[in-house]
């Protein structure tokens, strides 16, 4: 589909969108559907609210409903509703007002101030009344306010420059273009000129736009000029060291590319959401039954035993429905057992882990604080490179005394040796993923001469040199540099005939000016020409390791998390830098398996091999497999299976010549066996493999940030990945797995977020106890059953002590129950205090100023004689029984559980036990006589049997190691 729009014409702007933008999630009308319906994802909400409306439906729905309600419950209705209610209330507010600060957002950009021409007359107006067809005239720093076809600039040679890195996140300015058919026109016939556009219908890739312009007489003839992204302004980018620029806007408001690239990310359910959801549905099949069983005998010990009780006032006879009594009773009184808090508790630890990683200061790279926006050499050359690359060989060559003066949209002049040669540039072949080239055809200012001058990869250069010419030695030196781990790039150029490049140059334009297949017409076109090339050498650009990757590596790899390289570099560039940064070894127990042939029926051999040596290869020999794009593809398309099962067991893997899609693929493929994938990158090219993760982490470089901002986390550097899953990683998960279970047991507690069971010293010291957490030996079903066991222990225990210390005094029901609440109290304290690790002042004033707030508002509501609890707590405090009774209620009900944790640590220590004891004991994890030797030895082999059990075995409760998203 193809779009015409109109320049400077008000009445063919058809039914275009104006400009106003909308980045807003609910409107006023589908705010409460569409928030209730995000909340139901969650089992527990969702278990609250068929309870409560299953009460609310029976309340309507049978007849003398409300006696019914009153012999189940003496609460109203509205009571057991309510903590479902500010539950939704708490979350929806928080939806609400993080929409509204959106709609805000929004105001502010719709309505700022834009320059509009209109038949010669310029006029400021709001940003949302620019329509599809206007002329927008930007000056120097302004914000491009929708997507523009440049048509004009102050600069006289008609380019600009533009910072995209709120579109792409690229920091390098990128120069714009004027198309040819409006370079030549004046201020004055840029305020007036009529038009069209022909394009195609809005879409959101931000690197492509096909399209062509027609100028109308009396500006220009009707001569139709081909357009590409180098010709547009697009929304969100600010215009830079240019003093105006002027566009036609072809699409605005929601349909720019970066309105059609917008959209809600799902959020992700990490698998500890997951298992909570598992755990949640047990409770309740658990629920199911004990309602059905304790009703059913409920039902039969009042037909045999409750009729004769006068004082529980049952009816000889009863309605109909009157078996449904007790089991309801049952069902409401058995509803607590799944935490209606749970969410909200969880949804703001992980808010407050956020926050902990914003505030580490050891992750916040002071390098990069105030990013750089061009490159100086000692003061000879000043040039604003597109891409690191450029930059080097632009350095380089004016270290070999080949300086660049000038370079604009046609022409390029540059100094050798003193003497000056200026160059009229004719076209652009530009660089695809596909062609892996790029090339130039200029035009010598002096002789005449028309060149054509290519780069590119090795296989894509070298195999178009003209026949007869030695490339043996390019070929060594491709080699040679491979093996050091640089990058190489080929260069050639051939001679061209005035008449073959008109000839081209025509079949050129054709192909530039179509709307179809204009990308395939366009490299089948440049084919044609970069062909016979004179091979004129290799470059080699080093590209240096961050300080910090091997040892990163060395201690992830340590904590037995599996590392491959997806890369766009050459196999032999590939491995190097794999030596280099503690990805591979040249030791003898490792071995680097390749997968590779020149016909398919090689590579899936190749595969096979490689498959049987990992199967039949000890787990103390490091294997590693190494195989490129094209290997892949043929892989996927026949052995995807047999890959998979390789992949399964190998720890390490070098994938070279990815390209984006199959670098995310390869995640796809992992994820699919169950394991968590983590993918850490730093160019756009990144970006799909970091979107297909479970745990996306973008860095933000010099590459730009569009990494970092599709990603779950962003760092500055890849060092600081180790503190993201080792430290925040693991406490993250540690916290949630107690706040997760403890909410069950109890009401949910936050004093455990700050809490650390090892010091970050021991961590990063024994990365293996990082498979501890992994294991989700933390949080499953047995972790649960213990929590589980643990409660209805003390809860028997608040019972019956409870029951026998109050027996022969005659006490109300309201003194009896605070009695047992406030042993409840005790209990939660100490619990809370047993399973807390590191004690810090915040954590000792909630523990016990929940403990000393419980009492002081029983005080408080105690002396209110209006109500029920009226002079209960004061006389509670004076009895030296209630005293005891809290006394043997903590003793017995905390007593067997220390004690069976004692002898669990005396004879079947875990290695974070170890490791606490060696700290309490010695104040540090290093060795310093027999005991602590011997005990770091017993810590070293738990850990190592710990980390082979791991990694044998990887169920499904394998844990995340972030619990939460953060952007």
């Amino acid at each position: 589909m193809k779009r015409f729009v109109y320049i400077n014409d008000d009445s063919r702007r058809h039914s275009y969108c104006d400009n106003r933008i909308s980045n807003t999630k609910y409107t006023l009308w589908n705010f409460f559907p569409k928030n209730l319906w995000e909340q139901f994802r969650f089992v527990s909400i969702l278990y609250f609210f068929a309870v409560k409306w299953f009460h609310l439906h029976l309340n309507h729905s049978i007849a003398s409903a409300a006696k019914l309600w009153s012999r189940i419950t003496p609460v109203s209705p509205a009571t057991t509703w309510g903590p479902l209610i500010i539950i939704f209330i708490v979350s929806a507010s928080k939806e609400a007002w993080d929409d509204y600060n959106r709609y805000l957002s929004d105001k502010k950009a719709n309505e700022r101030k834009v320059w509009l021409v209109k038949d010669g007359i310029r006029r400021q107006i709001k940003a949302q009344e620019i329509h599809v067809g206007d002329i927008v005239w930007l000056h120097e720093n302004d914000e491009i306010p929708c997507d523009l076809v440049l048509i004009g600039t102050s600069d006289p040679q008609g380019t600009c420059y533009v910072e995209t890195s709120a579109l792409d996140g690229e920091t390098d300015l990128k120069t714009r273009i004027v198309p040819s058919i409006s370079a030549n026109l004046s201020v004055e016939q840029l305020e007036k000129v009529k038009g069209v556009v022909e394009c195609p219908n809005p879409d959101n890739d931000i690197r492509r736009f096909d399209a062509n312009m027609r100028l109308f007489l009396p500006t220009i003839d009707n001569e139709k000029c081909p357009l590409t992204v180098n010709n547009t302004l697009l929304q969100s980018c600010y215009l830079r060291y240019t003093e105006w620029a002027c566009g036609v806007a072809v699409y605005t408001g929601n349909e720019t590319k970066l309105g059609m690239s917008r959209g809600t990310a799902e959020p992700k359910l990490t698998a500890a959401d997951a298992m909570i959801d598992k755990l949640t549905i047990a409770i309740f099949l658990l629920q199911i039954v004990a309602v059905l069983v304790l009703g059913y005998f409920g039902n039969i010990w009042k037909d045999t035993q409750g009729l004769k009780q006068w004082y529980l006032m049952y009816p000889v006879k009863g309605p109909w429905y009157d078996f449904l009594v007790i089991p309801l009773r049952f069902e409401l009184l058995c509803s607590i057992m799944i935490p209606i808090s749970i969410k909200v508790t969880l949804d703001l630890a992980k808010g407050v882990y956020a926050k902990f990683i914003d505030w580490d200061e050891q992750m916040f790279d002071w390098e990069t604080n105030t990013p750089a926006h061009s490159a100086n050499n000692d003061g000879t050359v000043s040039y604003k490179a597109q891409s690191q690359d450029e930059e080097a060989l632009v350095n380089a060559a004016s270290n070999l005394n080949v300086m660049l003066i000038s370079k604009d949209s046609s022409t390029a002049e540059i100094c050798f040796n003193g003497c000056k040669f200026r160059y009229e540039l004719l076209d652009i072949l530009e660089f695809t993923s596909d062609r892996k080239r790029m090339s130039v055809v200029v035009k010598d200012g002096q002789t005449g001469k028309i060149h054509l001058l290519s780069k590119g990869a090795d296989e894509a250069i070298l195999p178009r040199a003209y026949p007869g010419q030695q490339i043996q030695r390019y070929l060594e030196a491709v080699e040679m540099y491979s093996q050091l781990g640089l990058r190489t790039l080929c260069l050639g150029w051939r001679d061209l005939e005035e008449d073959e490049y008109k000839e081209w140059s025509k079949n050129f334009q054709e192909a530039s000016c179509s709307l179809d297949n204009r990308e395939s017409k366009i490299a089948e076109v440049c084919h044609s020409l970069e062909r016979d090339l004179y091979i004129l050498g290799i470059t080699a650009i080093e590209d240096r390791l961050q300080d910090g990757v091997p040892e990163t590596i060395k201690l992830l790899r340590n904590a037995g998390i599996n590392v491959w390289m997806l890369t766009g570099d050459k196999q032999n560039t590939a491995i190097q830098i794999g030596l280099l940064c503690n990805l591979v070894t040249s030791e003898p127990n490792s071995q680097l398996l390749s997968i590779s042939g020149k016909t398919e029926e090689d590579i899936l051999r190749s595969l096979d091999r490689a498959l049987l040596i990992m199967k039949n290869t000890c787990e103390t020999k490091d294997l590693a497999f190494v195989l490129d794009g094209w290997a892949l593809e043929i892989i996927l398309k026949h052995s995807k299976e047999s890959f998979t099962r390789l992949a399964m067991l190998s720890r390490t893997a070098i994938c070279c010549r990815m390209t984006p899609l199959q670098k995310a693929q390869l995640v796809a493929i992992l994820k699919s066996v169950g394991y968590l994938t983590l993918a850490i990158g730093d160019g756009g090219n990144d970006v799909r493999m970091i979107q297909e993760a479970n745990i996306g982490v973008g860095i933000s470089g010099r590459e730009g940030l569009q990494a970092a901002r599709a990603a779950d986390y962003s760092i500055g550097k890849f060092k600081f990945l180790k503190r993201l899953i080792l430290i925040h990683g693991r406490y993250s998960y540690n916290r949630t797995a107690f706040i997760s279970q403890y909410s069950f047991y109890n009401l949910p507690v936050m004093t455990i977020i700050f809490d650390k069971d090892i010091s970050e010293t021991a961590v990063l010291q024994y990365p293996q106890i990082l498979q501890h957490s992994q294991a989700g030996r933390l949080l499953n079903p047995t972790t649960f059953c213990g929590w589980f066991g643990r409660s209805l222990y003390h809860a028997l225990v608040v019972f019956f002590i409870t029951v026998c210390a109050y027996a022969d005094e005659k006490s109300e029901m309201q003194e009896l129950s605070m009695v047992a609440l406030s042993g409840c109290i005790w209990l939660q304290a100490f619990v809370v205090m047993m399973d807390t690790n590191s004690f810090t002042y915040p954590q000792i004033i909630l523990i016990w100023g929940n403990f000393v707030a419980f009492y002081m508002i029983n005080l408080i509501l105690s002396a209110i004689p209006s109500l029920q609890i009226y002079t209960i707590m004061f006389r509670l405090c004076g009895q030296p029984s209630y005293w005891i009774t809290m006394a043997l209620t903590v003793a017995v009900g905390m007593g067997p559980v220390m004690a069976f944790r004692y002898f669990r640590n005396l004879y079947r220590p875990s290695a974070i036990n170890i490791l606490q004891q060696i700290e309490q004991s010695n104040g540090s994890i290093q060795p310093s006589r027999n005991v602590e030797s011997a005990a770091l030895k017993s810590a070293r082999t738990n850990l190592t049997n710990l980390l082979s059990g791991s990694r044998r075995k990887r169920g499904s409760d394998y844990q995340p190691l972030l619990s939460e998203p953060a952007r």
